[in-house]
């Protein structure tokens, strides 16, 4: 089970930081990601980790902006949000992946957190 939270609102070039806690189960070796869905829009990739050399990837509307990471022992994967923009606005979802490579399609993920709603306004 995935449990994402941290979501809320923020103004325009604010920063958030939300988390993916997982219970039930070991997702040590998972590959997780975040992705996002916008009102009328289709889920789109935001960001993924790997569990070995944690390397991260990134969709193209985040990068340098947006941070992926996990903590292993805590089972808990993050993703920092700097320079937020109004287009970020969306409901984040975790999920995992029971792979060792990277998938940026969400019907390449296994588990899926509830989501956590992010709005950026001023």
């Amino acid at each position: 089970q995935l449990q994402a939270s941290g979501g809320g609102s923020v103004q325009p070039g604010g920063s958030l930081r939300l988390s993916c806690a997982a219970s039930g189960g070991t997702f040590r070796s998972y590959v997780m990601g975040w992705f996002r869905q916008a009102s009328g829009k289709e889920r789109e990739f935001v960001a993924a980790i790997n569990w070995g050399v944690l390397t991260t990837y990134y969709g193209d509307s985040v990068k340098g902006r947006f941070t992926i990471s996990r903590d292993n022992a805590k089972n808990t994967v993050y993703l920092q949000m700097n320079s937020l923009k109004p287009e970020d606005t969306a409901v984040y979802y975790c999920a995992a992946r029971r792979a060792s490579s990277v998938s940026t399609t969400w019907s390449g993920y296994d588990y899926w957190g509830q989501g956590t709603q992010v709005t950026v306004s001023s």
